[in-house]
């Protein structure tokens, strides 16, 4: 699993505590907190924004999906 994210972004810091509550190990690439400076971004998930999450074939590009996701796909209760 790779989480694209920058450490100001509150968003990001949702998702990072969510795969830390539920001590999934993951790949943390950080970003810019300029969008213009995000080319990676945009071609992993098509949009520049973040946080993105890639999980094999599956790539999320929001924070409310990203935490769904990992609750159905790995267990655990959903935070809200």
């Amino acid at each position: 699993m790779t989480l694209y994210q920058f450490e100001g972004c509150p968003y990001c810091r949702m998702v990072r505590q969510k795969l830390s509550d539920m001590e999934l190990t993951y790949v943390s690439v950080c970003v810019s907190p300029d969008r213009s400076r995000r080319q990676k971004v945009v071609e992993v998930s098509g949009r520049p924004t973040v946080p993105v999450l890639v999980d094999g074939d599956v790539v999320l590009a929001d924070e409310d999906e990203i935490v769904a996701y990992l609750a159905k796909a790995y267990g655990g209760a959903q935070r809200a």
